[in-house]
């Protein structure tokens, strides 16, 4: 099992805590991927959201691909994922952005494609949103461009949604045959395009069984429609809490999911939800903390959060992005107490 973690680019995970103790700066980040690589930890998640979704629309939010850059030129091991919109990217620029910080890193960057769903943030920002499933059309045809980029030269294209003409991309990035491309999504649309087109598959929280009958579906697509892939990566999202003692859990769970609905990011949240397809409801606990982070049960004593990560190895998973608050200190406590003992 390999140990992740989202990177705090919106200044926390919580959205009924307003002040966390982790801000949304360079300094932070920095400091949080530096110790993390001590700790143990693989591979970083960093978002990417112009507006603030678990704040509220008015605070702080970092850019993930600056930042991106910069944290690959001050770590050495750590995996940086980079989440990347299409809607927000031409498919040829971000290619040859990407192959740049590939090399900064010497070979560290995967990409975590999300096929957008806040309407209001691109309105905002100038860019034209489309329904549920033309945004994985698109997806599938910025895939197509951005994977041809990366492994040959004068490549050309002609698309619904992108066109390319005699496209040379130098250098190529360090990764063979390329960057390794996660992506996530719940309904058919999302599932069949990352079976098709994508290495890894990321899912919000749920507990083991779950997880393993989507691993198990994503695993038949693949074998049904691309069989001459290599085998996929499987992460699932979790929210961290270990304490020593049951009680003290508790109330740490009871502390970060008292419902607020007037929290500034309910909206966000609303609109997340309307504009995705997911298999399960959503509660307003579940909002609390991000990603249904909760689901995934990786809260207890060391000894139960060591029995859950079995748990989720056992039905196929090969890593876990961790969200916990405040981040740098509860980070710390779980390496000691979970990733260090299982190593």
């Amino acid at each position: 099992m390999k140990f992740g973690y989202w990177m705090p680019v919106f200044g926390g995970w919580l959205r009924n805590v307003e002040d966390e103790n982790m801000r949304a700066d360079w300094s932070y980040v920095k400091n949080l991927a530096q110790r993390s690589e001590e700790w143990g930890y693989d591979l970083t998640l960093i978002a990417e959201l112009n507006l603030n979704d678990i704040k509220g629309e008015e605070a702080p939010s970092l850019d993930a691909w600056s930042t991106a850059a910069a944290l690959a030129a001050v770590t050495e091991r750590i995996e940086l994922m980079v989440a990347v919109r299409p809607t927000f990217h031409s498919p040829a620029l971000l290619a040859k952005q990407a192959a740049n910080i590939d090399h900064i890193s010497g070979g560290r960057l995967t990409l975590n494609v999300v096929s957008s769903w806040w309407q209001d943030e691109a309105r905002k920002y100038g860019v034209h949103f489309e329904q549920h499933d033309d945004r994985y059309a698109r997806t599938g045809e910025w895939l197509h461009v951005v994977d041809h980029l990366w492994k040959q030269d004068h490549f050309s294209f002609e698309g619904k949604y992108y066109r390319v003409e005699d496209s040379v991309l130098q250098p190529k990035p360090l990764s063979r045959p390329r960057p390794f491309i996660y992506a996530g999504g719940e309904s058919e649309a999302a599932k069949n395009l990352i079976a098709s087109q994508c290495d890894g598959y990321v899912m919000h929280g749920d507990e083991p069984e779950a997880i393993g009958r989507r691993i198990n579906d994503l695993r038949d697509r693949r074998a049904r429609l691309r069989p001459d892939l290599p085998p996929m990566k499987f992460g699932v999202a979790a929210y961290a809490i270990v304490r020593n003692s049951e009680q003290a859990v508790k109330a740490e769970i009871a502390r970060i999911t008292d419902v607020n609905g007037s929290a500034a990011g309910y909206k966000n949240y609303q609109q997340w939800l309307a504009g995705t397809q997911l298999e399960k409801q959503v509660s307003l606990e579940d909002y609390s903390v991000s990603n249904r982070g909760l689901r995934s049960g990786l809260t207890g004593t060391p000894d139960q959060v060591a029995e859950r990560v079995a748990a989720f190895e056992a039905v196929g998973v090969d890593f876990l992005l961790m969200q916990c608050s405040p981040q740098l200190e509860e980070m710390e406590r779980f390496s000691e107490s979970v990733i260090r003992v299982l190593a």
